[in-house]
């Protein structure tokens, strides 16, 4: 269950130099309050992207998923500096003097991150310029420059332009009477240096990349078929004098801006929240420019132009070898969509065993607690429990969260559905959700005008906790209430491709903790006492420092301690300082945590008994799960929180135990064994900050990739789940689904019988 622990080795890793120093060796500090113990959650995060680069530049990841990291790479990169930049900027401006726990200054933190951002921008560049564009090419994907091409293809080229481009393009002169127009948020535009007829200063316009047409553009051979791509923007750039007559063109060179899309929101001011928020995302595009990606070959000229109109510092001004815009990139794969030895195997979730020929989903969670592993374990399960409620004349009320879901969303559509039938509907609609409030916007909508009652919880938090109940009249006439809990969002489509775990029960008092926080969300109305969930902010923060602690006294009793916490961020300063107090106890500490950690792993004296590690692999890893020895009681809970201030203070959180015996092994042994054994695709954090593969044997049998792993348990459950069932009913082997899926096969939920829960008193 440890796994293997990889050899110590030094590295000339650059990082280093752009972090703080860790504490020497043998140094034995009685405050753990020193910056030096902490890692400075920006850089931190940097690490990260570094590792999803890592797997871009991985030869053994096929070549199209390659390609996939790298635009992800992209992406996260551009939300960073949205958000994290962006409010740094705004500290520097303000004079903030706080600092975080590692103590650096918001100016020693923008310095720090530039210079990191420039190399990981430099190594993006490398890694498609150098890796990915001439794998593409050997498999007949050829992305060439305009001058490139033979006469013919030109000739078509400059046809394509004037017939299909030039009519759409609309230049902007830089000039006293033609002030630097606005350059919305990542898009594409082309700085233009022109020349007159007479000697003088440059001259410079601006012409936007029109986003209605597709920036690769096919170029044909004679015989019609496609022989190379080119970019919009570099026909553009070599037909840019077509648009400026009476100048010459010097040079034409691609831009874009990163700017603040932060939202600035009073909730205590705010009549109409909906309506605040809706304003603000529409402004949002005209934020503050954070940082500017410009081509490398740019005149410096037009660079310090660009600079000084678009106010950037200078340090996240980035010249880039590479195209700008990665993202779009990815539409170099669609000739390649057939090759399947391009793409990762393809997958489908299994059906979950549990509920492998049944079709009463509330019978099945009556008689037993049921835990489901995503993505390996189909989400299906959690949608037609909702669709089942939303048609089940018994089902009297339905309660739901989303904080993310999908553009067509079945959750959604059911709770309407239920609200057509007259049942008792009401959602929580997280509308700041970053990046998803236009979206959560129109589902709250939609779900109101079909009388849904929904609201938007919390004044100064966002409401984060994934809790589903349904409160069904049983056939005695008792009321029953069914609860669903999990890690990750009510999304069927990122529960494909995220990592999470789903409990469903119908405990009492699971079932009086799921209404007791609804009451809090609808009505603001604490509970007399909470059962079973441990809620944010309302105890979580304190419980688990406590459990921490707890571990610490068992080890100096001598009892059994253990900690093993798998999350995506570790940055709350009390919880790093608890966890190291536990260290020096003796408990043994395994943390996998796939983000943000700001805790130092391996620090003589303080740390040595805790080891970090990330797994970056197909799947994003998602859930949260959390283990305490307890002295030999051996507790698990899911959460839908990290160990971060934001989770613990600004958001309502939830997390439960797993009580089932035989889910709960699970759960330790296969969900969080198997990932501490990844030896494929697991780093171990360093005490300096910098992440280290663990060494993969070249021995393919000792060989564990914790996802592969879980796909094939996934598999063989289901194979096993659908034998039984055809042997007890050889004409009936039917998932749970409202609209079977053909061809759904699923991964592994290992379903363990549990006492029949006590019946709830009528009502």
């Amino acid at each position: 269950m440890d796994g293997a622990t990889p050899e110590e080795r030094t590295t000339d890793d650059e990082t280093t130099a752009d972090t703080q120093q860790a504490p020497a060796a043998g140094a034995l500090p009685v405050d753990l309050d020193r910056p030096e113990l902490f890692i400075n959650r920006e850089l931190s995060w940097l690490e990260f992207n570094q590792r999803v680069l890592d797997e871009a530049r991985d030869p053994s990841v096929p070549l199209l998923e390659r390609l996939k990291f790298l635009t992800i790479v992209q992406s996260n990169l551009d939300e960073f500096q949205m958000v994290r930049v962006a409010g740094l900027l705004e500290q520097r401006s303000e004079g903030v003097s706080d600092t975080p726990a590692d103590g650096m200054t918001p100016a020693e933190q923008l310095s720090a991150i530039a210079k990191r951002v420039e190399r990981m921008v430099d190594e993006m560049s490398e890694t498609f310029l150098g890796q990915l564009l001439p794998a593409l090419e050997d498999e007949g994907v050829v992305l060439r420059k305009p001058r490139e091409l033979d006469a013919q293809e030109q000739k078509r080229l400059r046809r394509y332009f004037q017939e299909q481009v030039y009519p759409i393009l609309t230049p902007l002169a830089l000039d006293p009477g033609h002030p630097f127009p606005h350059v919305p948020n990542k898009r594409l535009h082309l700085v233009v240096m022109l020349a007159g007829e007479e000697e003088g200063e440059p001259a410079f316009a601006v012409v936007q990349v029109p986003a209605v047409l597709p920036r690769l553009i096919p170029v044909k051979d004679d015989a019609g078929a496609v022989a190379n791509y080119v970019l919009l923007d570099d026909v553009i750039a070599e037909n840019a004098g077509e648009l400026f007559r009476g100048f010459h063109q010097r040079g034409a060179w691609p831009f874009r801006v990163i700017r603040n899309h932060d939202l600035s929101i009073d909730e205590e001011e705010a009549e109409d929240l909906l309506e605040v928020i809706r304003e603000e995302v529409r402004r949002r595009d005209r934020g503050n420019a954070v940082a500017l990606e410009v081509s490398s070959s740019c005149a410096p000229g037009a660079v310090a132009v660009l600079q000084e109109a678009l106010r950037v510092d200078s340090q996240f001004v980035f010249q880039v070898d590479a195209p700008l815009s990665m993202p779009d990139l990815g539409d170099l794969a669609q000739g390649l969509r057939h090759r399947a030895d391009l793409h990762d195997v393809p997958f489908t979730p299994a059906e979950p065993p549990a509920f492998l020929g049944e079709e009463d989903v509330f019978e099945v969670i009556r008689e037993r607690d049921v835990l489901l592993h995503h993505p390996y374990e189909s989400f299906d399960p959690v949608v037609a429990m909702l669709e089942r409620a939303a048609v089940d004349p018994d089902v009297l009320a339905i309660k739901q969260t989303l904080y993310r879901t999908s553009g067509d969303s079945p959750i959604v559509k059911a709770l309407t559905r239920a609200a057509e039938n007259g049942k008792q509907v009401a959602a929580l609609v997280e509308i700041k959700a970053r990046f998803d409030e236009e979206n959560n916007i129109h589902w709250a909508r939609r779900l109101e005008e079909s009388g849904v009652h929904v609201v938007y919880g919390l004044v100064g938090l966002k409401t984060h906790c994934k809790v589903s109940l349904v409160v069904r009249r049983e056939g005695d006439g008792r009321l029953r209430r069914y609860v669903h809990l999990g890690t990750g969002n009510y999304n069927p489509k990122t529960a494909k491709l995220y990592t999470d775990l789903s409990l469903f029960t119908a405990r009492p008092d699971f079932g009086h903790d799921a209404t007791a926080l609804f009451n809090l969300l609808t009505s603001c109305t604490p509970p007399r006492e909470w059962r079973k969930l441990i809620a944010a902010p309302l105890g979580l923060h304190e419980t688990t420092l406590g459990m921490i602690e707890r571990e610490a006294a068992y080890a100096r009793a001598g009892k059994p301690a253990r900690i093993i916490a798998k999350m995506n961020s570790l940055q709350d300063p009390d919880v790093i300082q608890a966890l190291y107090r536990a260290s020096q106890a003796g408990v043994q500490i395994d943390l996998i945590v796939r983000g943000i950690c700001c805790l130092r792993a391996g620090l003589p004296g303080i740390s040595e008994n805790i080891r970090v590690r990330s797994i970056v692999d197909r799947f994003l890893e998602h859930h949260r799960i959390y283990y305490f020895e307890a002295g030999g009681r051996q507790l698990v809970f899911g959460a839908s929180a990290d160990w971060m201030p934001r989770n613990f203070h600004r958001r309502v959180e939830v997390m439960f135990p797993i009580e089932d015996d035989g889910l709960r092994k699970r759960v330790i042994h296969e969900v969080l064994g198997i990932a501490l054994e990844d030896n494929v695709k697991a780093r171990e954090l360093r005490a300096d900050g910098h992440y280290e593969k663990v060494p993969t044997p070249e021995n393919l049998d000792e060989q564990v990739r914790s996802q592969l792993r879980f796909l094939d348990l996934a598999s063989a459950a289901e194979a096993e789940a659908q034998a039984r069932v055809r042997a007890e009913r050889p004409f009936i082997v039917r998932p749970v689904r409202h609209r079977p899926t053909k061809g759904t096969k699923t991964a592994t939920t290992v379903v363990a019988p549990v006492e029949k829960p006590d019946e709830e008193k009528p009502v």
